[in-house]
C-alpha cells in the first residue's frame, strides 16, 4: 500500500491540471468524469489505508527530503494513523459526493471547467494538511486550502461583492495564519523538529516551562480560530457563501473548516500538558457557539443560517477540545460533515428550484413541489437538531456529557443553551422554507422543480449517513452497536476522556436536553404552520431583534476599527509616495535634463564657438602658470 499512498492526493491534483489545461477544450461531462473520477479512486485507496492502518497500525511513508538545514530535516512525508486516515476517509468521501452534485448544479456555467479544477486543487490541499506527517507539510495544505477558498469563494468574480468576500476571506485567515507560523517556529526552538513523532516522542524526557508549552498552543490555536471561524476571526465565513453552494459545503461545513480542530486534536499531547490553553479554547468555543446561533435566528438567507449554524457548530468541537475530549469533537466533526453538507446541498437544491432565490421569505410550501429535497432536509435538520438516535443526537449529547463532567453545571448549561438554540433557528428555517402557501412570484412559482439525480442521489446518500452515523460511536449504556468504537478507533492517537459519571446521570441529562429539543421542533411547528407566523419581506425590525438581524454590526465594528484606518493609511502613504517620494525622483530627473540641455548648446557644429572655447582655453592654461 505504501507505493500507492501517494496516488491519494496526487491524484486531485492530477485531476486539477487536467482539467485546469484542458478543460475549455473538453466537454462538460469529460470534466465532471475526470474531476469526480481522481476523488473516487482517491476515496478507494484512502478506504485501503484505513483497513490496512486497522490491521498493522500508523503508515509513515517518506517521499523525499524536503530540505535540511544545520539539525533542521524536513521531508515531504505522510503520517496515516488513526487520526489522519479518517479525515481523508471524510474529505475524499464527502469531497466525492459534492463534486457529483456539482455536476448538476453548475452544469450551465460558462466556468464550469475551471470549478472543477478549483474543486481537485482544493482536496489536494487539504489532504496534503491532513497526511503530512510534519508540521511544514501541514502549513504547506493549510495555506493551499485558503488559496483555494479565495479562488472559489470569489469564482464570480465579476460581483464586485463576492471578490470583496473573496479578500476578507483571505486576509482574515491570513491573520490567523500568522499565529500558527508563529507556534510553528516556537516549537521548532523547543524540540529542534518539526515533525509530529519525534515531538511527542520527546515530550515524557523534556521539562518544558510551562509558560513555553502554553504558548505554542494559544498560538497554534489562533490559526485554528481562523480557519475554523471561531471569534473573533469569524465574520470572514458568513460572508464565504457568495460562492456557489457546492463550494459553501465542501469547504465551509464538511473540510476546510474542521482543519482548525484536526490541528489540535492532532496536537492534543501538546493541549494535555497546559489545562490554561484548553480553558481558552473551550471558553472561545463557548462565547462563539452562543454568539454565532444567536445571530443566526434572525437570518433570512437560506445560507447565511446555514453558515452560522456551521460557526456555532465549531464552537461546539471546541468546547469538546478544551474539556480534553478530543475523540468527542472529531466524532462531532464526522457527523457536522454529514449532515451540514446535506443541509448545504440541499440549500442548493432549492436554490436551483427557485431560480436562484436565497430569501427564506420568498419560499414556503415547498415540500409538495420538492418532495425529495423536504425529505433529506428534514433528515439533516433533526439530525443538526439532536433528534434522538440520528447522528447529531449522539455526537452533540457526547460533547455536553463530557462538558458536565469536566466543566460543570455552568459550563453545560451554556454549552447546552448554544444547542437548544439550534434547534431554534433550524425548526424555524425548515418550517418558514416547506410549509405554508409559496410565498415567490408566479414567475419562481413556474420555474420550481425537483433537482435532476446527480444532485438528488448525493443527498440521499448524505440523509442516510446522517441518520447512522451516530452508531460510530453509541455510548456505552445504550447498547446499540459497537459501544464507543470511533473512541477506540482513535485511542492509539488520542486519549480517551474519562466520562466520570454514572449512567443515571448521562440518562438525565440526555433526557432532558431531548425533552427540550422536542418540545421546541413541536412548537415551532405549531407557531409557523397553524399560526401563520411567518417573517415578511418587508416586515419592520426594531430594537435588539434589528441588532441580532444586523449581526450585532460586528462587520461595522470592524470596518470602523481596522479597515478605515488602514484605507485611510494607505491613502496618505500613497499621497507621500505620490507628492515626496516621487516629486525627489522626478525633480532629481528633471534638474540633469535642464542641464544638459544647457550643455547640448556648446555642440551647435558652429566651428567659430569652438575657436573661441580653444582660445578661452588656452589662455585660462597660461594664466595658471603664473598664479
Amino acid at each position: 500500500m505504501d507505493a500507492f499512498l501517494p496516488l491519494i492526493p496526487f491524484l486531485p491534483l492530477i485531476g486539477f491540471a487536467i482539467n485546469g489545461l484542458f478543460g475549455a477544450r473538453l466537454s462538460k461531462t469529460a470534466v465532471g468524469i475526470i474531476g469526480s473520477g481522481v476523488l473516487l479512486v482517491s476515496f478507494l485507496l484512502s478506504v485501503a489505508c484505513f483497513n490496512q492502518v486497522a490491521a498493522s497500525g500508523a503508515i509513515q511513508h517518506t517521499m523525499y527530503n524536503f530540505f535540511t538545514i544545520d539539525s533542521m530535516r524536513v521531508d515531504f512525508g505522510f503520517l496515516v494513523d488513526q487520526l489522519s486516515v479518517w479525515m481523508m476517509l471524510i474529505v475524499t468521501g464527502v469531497g466525492f459526493l459534492i463534486h457529483v452534485y456539482s455536476i448538476g448544479y453548475m452544469h450551465d456555467d460558462e466556468g464550469f471547467w475551471k470549478f472543477f479544477a478549483y474543486l481537485n486543487l482544493f482536496i489536494f490541499s487539504m489532504l496534503l494538511l491532513v497526511m503530512g506527517d510534519n508540521l511544514l507539510m501541514l502549513f504547506f495544505g493549510w495555506e493551499g486550502v485558503g488559496l483555494c477558498s479565495y479562488l472559489l469563494i470569489g469564482f464570480w468574480y465579476t460581483n464586485k461583492e463576492y471578490g470583496k468576500a473573496a479578500r476578507k476571506a483571505f486576509i482574515m485567515n491570513r491573520i490567523g495564519d500568522l499565529g500558527l507560523l508563529l507556534g510553528i517556529f516556537l516549537i521548532f526552538k523547543t524540540f529542534g523538529s518539526l515533525n509530529f513523532t519525534d515531538i511527542f516522542s520527546r515530550l515524557p524526557e523534556m521539562r518544558l516551562d510551562p509558560a513555553a508549552v502554553t504558548l505554542i498552543c494559544l498560538l497554534l490555536f489562533v490559526g485554528a480560530m481562523g480557519k475554523s471561524a471561531q471569534l473573533p476571526l469569524y465574520t470572514w465565513l458568513p460572508d464565504a457563501m457568495a460562492g456557489p453552494t457546492p463550494v459553501s459545503a465542501l469547504i465551509h461545513a464538511a473540510t476546510m473548516v474542521t482543519a482548525g480542530v484536526y490541528l489540535v486534536a492532532r496536537c492534543n499531547p501538546l493541549y494535555s500538558l497546559s489545562p490554561d490553553a484548553l480553558h481558552v479554547v473551550a471558553f472561545v468555543g463557548m462565547v462563539t457557539s452562543i454568539f454565532a446561533a444567536i445571530i443566526g435566528l434572525r437570518q433570512n438567507d437560506i445560507k447565511k443560517v446555514l453558515a452560522y449554524s456551521t460557526v456555532s457548530q465549531l464552537g461546539l468541537m471546541f468546547i469538546g477540545l478544551g474539556m480534553g475530549a478530543y475523540a468527542s469533537a472529531m466524532f462531532h466533526v464526522t457527523t457536522h460533515a454529514f449532515f451540514k453538507a446535506l443541509l448545504f446541498l440541499a440549500a442548493g437544491s432549492i436554490i436551483h428550484g427557485m431560480g436562484g432565490e436565497q430569501d427564506i421569505r420568498n419560499m414556503g410550501g415547498l415540500r409538495k413541489a420538492m418532495p425529495v429535497t423536504f425529505w433529506v432536509f428534514l433528515i439533516g435538520t433533526f439530525a443538526i437538531s439532536g433528534f434522538p438516535l440520528l447522528s447529531g443526537f449522539f455526537s452533540k449529547d457526547e460533547i455536553l456529557a463530557l462538558t458536565y463532567a469536566h466543566g460543570g453545571v455552568w459550563w453545560w448549561g451554556f454549552a447546552g443553551f448554544g444547542a437548544l438554540l439550534t434547534v431554534i433557528y433550524m425548526s424555524r428555517l425548515l418550517y418558514v422554507t416547506f410549509f405554508g402557501e409559496f410565498r415567490g412570484t408566479e414567475e419562481q412559482k413556474h420555474h420550481l422543480h425537483e433537482s435532476p439525480a446527480v444532485m438528488t442521489v448525493p443527498l440521499v446518500i448524505l440523509a442516510i449517513l446522517s441518520v447512522l452515523g451516530g452508531l460510530l460511536n453509541t455510548p456505552h449504556f445504550m447498547h446499540l452497536g459497537t459501544p464507543q468504537w470511533l473512541a477506540s478507533w482513535f485511542g492509539p492517537v488520542i486519549p480517551a476522556a474519562d466520562m466520570h459519571l454514572p449512567e443515571s446521570t448521562e440518562w438525565s441529562l440526555m433526557t432532558f436536553t431531548t425533552s427540550l429539543a422536542l418540545v421546541i421542533i413541536a412548537g415551532l411547528y405549531f407557531v409557523y404552520t397553524r399560526r401563520g407566523n411567518l417573517p415578511v419581506a418587508d416586515e419592520a425590525q426594531t430594537g435588539l431583534t434589528r441588532v441580532v438581524a444586523n449581526k450585532f454590526y460586528v462587520d461595522e465594528i470592524y470596518d470602523f476599527l481596522f479597515v478605515k484606518p488602514v484605507e485611510i493609511g494607505s491613502r496618505l502613504l500613497h499621497y507621500a509616495d505620490t507628492l515626496f517620494v516621487d516629486g525627489i525622483v522626478t525633480g532629481v530627473a528633471k534638474g540633469v535634463e535642464r542641464l544638459g540641455a544647457q550643455f547640448r548648446k556648446l555642440q551647435n557644429g558652429n566651428i567659430e564657438y569652438y575657436l573661441i572655447g580653444m582660445v578661452a582655453g588656452a589662455v585660462l592654461l597660461l594664466l595658471s602658470l603664473f598664479v
